[in-house]
């Protein structure tokens, strides 16, 4: 079950703590500001100010036009608030060779506190850290061993056509509260591809005998990101612990694979010259599940979901694996893999060979294959300018491609406001369509 309440889980994003930042951090800057020296405010004030702008300016142009990490440009309040810590530093740096060493100490803090009100703020735009325990979860969160969790093969829960799994299934006594998670590596046999180790949650129902055959949930983070994602900023244990307990245990198994093989890479989830991604989720991940784990075998019991990057993948293989994947949920996607241009995505992957990249782009796969079968949703941020728009475009066209297809609208922007919400709220719809619940 949840976390008891404590320190550890107050809001960093909302309530008191963020405003006490905003207020601390801005009599910091304050102090950092003040000087009775003319030559301050002559010479070191404006310089350490054109400095933090400089370094601000090159940091946006670094990530932006040069690194690229991201498909899109960093959000204007994130480089604004960014400006803010590296003038913080700027001013610490410029007042220390004037001030006496007793002074230099608070100093410093006051130019701590200004990094922390920047931090705080870009925090805050993307929701990455609501408490204190999601940011330290990687170090308190306990796994088991995938081993000790799986346990040995027992007999199937039999379930009539027609039926549900929760229709005929009775929890045994001494059932667990909680599910497990563990950890795991999920070799790249076929693609050639190296992933990072994945996490892998299984529900109580699954320590019973007869063991109910859950349906899967492959859960992709996004990009730059790490399945640690999901665990830390996603609270995906809590999450799935509460709907297991609202179901008698029942929730289904979910892996959370890694697509891109490191934080910062980009690799379009597709079989290209950047990796082979679409065949390690595809054929790779899904032979692992059978090889190590007891669930429901059937596609339209296997669903697959992410995150901005992670949804868009989810995308692509539904609709370029649709064998292996019945059930998809796009949380904030894109229209289109992208390295930033189509130009620049069919250069680098596919050495300018326009035609590859329309076999396997979703839109364009769309537009020629029909997919009655397959049961799709496409979950976007009122606020969010950018992807919002992307994510009504594909919509419409996996509808018009037959999908069983529904649009869900949340509030918020490109954030973890939206992405956390767009799982758990779609934890009952993806249940229902695996045959889980009626």
């Amino acid at each position: 079950m949840a976390s008891a309440a404590g320190p550890l889980d107050w809001s960093l994003v909302s309530g008191w703590i963020p405003v006490t930042l905003v207020v601390v951090g801005l009599c910091a800057l304050a102090v950092l500001l003040f000087s009775r020296r003319r030559t301050w405010w002559t010479r070191w004030a404006p310089a350490a100010v054109l400095l933090a702008a400089l370094v601000t300016w090159l940091l946006r142009m670094a990530v932006d036009d040069w690194l690229q990490p991201f498909p899109d440009p960093l959000p204007t309040d994130v480089v604004l608030w960014t400006g803010v810590a590296v003038l913080g530093v700027c001013l610490t740096l410029f007042r220390l060779p004037l001030l006496r060493p007793r002074y230099w100490a608070p100093a410093v803090l006051a130019g701590l506190l200004v990094v922390l009100l920047g931090a705080s703020q870009v925090n805050r735009h993307f929701d990455q850290y609501p408490t204190a325990r999601s940011a330290l979860n990687t170090w308190l969160t306990k796994t088991t061993k995938l081993a000790d969790a799986t346990g040995t093969v027992e007999p199937a829960l039999r379930v009539p056509p027609g039926k549900t799994l929760s229709e005929v299934w009775r929890p045994p006594p001494g059932l667990p509260e909680d599910g497990t998670l563990s950890k795991s590596r999920i070799p790249g046999t076929r693609s050639g591809f190296h992933a990072r180790s994945a996490y892998i949650y299984l529900p109580p129902a699954y320590r019973a005998s007869p063991r109910p055959l859950l349906p899967v949930l492959v859960l992709l983070a996004g990009q730059p990101g790490s399945p640690d994602d999901w665990i830390n900023s996603g609270r995906l244990v809590d999450m799935m612990n509460t709907f297991a307990a609202g179901h008698r245990g029942l929730a289904p198994v979910v892996v959370v694979a890694d697509p891109l093989g490191s934080q910062f890479a980009n690799t379009l989830c597709m079989d290209s010259r950047l990796g082979n991604v679409q065949t390690y989720l595809d054929t790779d991940v899904p032979d692992w599940i059978r090889a190590h784990l007891q669930v429901a075998t059937a596609r339209t019991a296997w669903a697959i979901s992410g995150i901005s990057f992670g949804g868009t993948c989810s995308l692509q293989l539904g609709v370029n694996a649709p064998r292996v994947y019945g059930v998809l949920n796009d949380i904030s996607g894109q229209e289109a893999p992208t390295l930033g241009s189509r130009k620049k995505t069919v250069d680098k992957a596919f050495g300018g060979d326009t035609a590859a990249f329309a076999r396997v782009n979703p839109l364009d796969v769309m537009a020629r294959e029909r997919f009655p079968d397959t049961r799709a949703a496409f979950v976007a941020g009122r606020d969010d300018g950018t992807y919002r728009p992307q994510q009504r475009k594909v919509y419409e066209a996996a509808v018009a491609a037959g999908m069983r297809a529904e649009w869900v609208e949340l509030p918020g922007g490109h954030s973890w406001q939206v992405w956390r919400p767009g799982l758990e709220r779609q934890l009952p719809w993806i249940a229902r369509q695996t045959g889980l619940i009626r």
